[in-house]
């Protein structure tokens, strides 16, 4: 196993490494963020939603390593709870547009405090959450006054492998990315 730490990694700078080493728990937005924000009906009325994999497979690795993740979301729904149950995400807030305090709940249920926890949304409702938390995240679609006061910007829009970047940006600054990548190879 290769040897590994933030300060050696030149491409994560040393503030944002500084916030990602400290992270044990990710808290997410849904719509916009693990999906494309974008609501899809089909002909009987159902609602649904599409999930990027690659998220998915990000998230798992977070859970592995010891990044608890979580969901906070504004709206309400059965695909959200499969979506969770599938990828082993056991703290789930829904139908709450004040994320912020939905946020601090989760801290203090967890015993963590908000410098522990990194948020990713992409609008307003999300603002207070993103700049009151120890990593404020979001998408390259967000919108702009979210943009301005994000830490970090993901290069994906959401719905596609936004919260992929940031897990493997918080495994990498904690040392564990090339331990993962050691076990798909051979």
């Amino acid at each position: 196993m290769s040897d590994f730490t933030a300060e050696k990694h030149s491409d994560i700078p040393s503030q944002l490494a500084q916030k990602l080493s400290q992270i044990k728990m990710l808290a997410m937005d849904v719509d916009g963020v693990l999906t494309d924000g974008k609501l899809y009906y089909s002909e009987q009325g159902e609602l649904l939603k599409t999930f990027s994999i690659k998220d998915g497979l990000g998230i798992k690795l977070l859970h592995d390593y010891g990044v608890e993740p979580a969901i906070i979301t504004g709206r309400r729904s059965r695909m959200v709870e499969l979506r969770a149950a599938e990828l082993g995400i056991k703290k789930i807030i829904q139908g709450r547009e004040d994320k912020l305090i939905a946020l601090k709940e989760l801290a203090k249920s967890n015993a963590y405090k908000l410098d522990q926890i990194a948020y990713i949304g992409d609008d307003l409702p999300d603002l207070s959450a993103i700049i009151s938390c120890g990593l404020g995240a979001t998408v390259a679609d967000a919108c702009q006054e979210v943009k301005s006061r994000a830490d970090w910007i993901s290069q994906y829009n959401g719905g596609g492998a936004a919260v992929r970047e940031l897990a493997e940006l918080i495994l990498r600054a904690q040392g564990f990315f090339p331990k993962i990548i050691d076990t798909y190879l051979p």
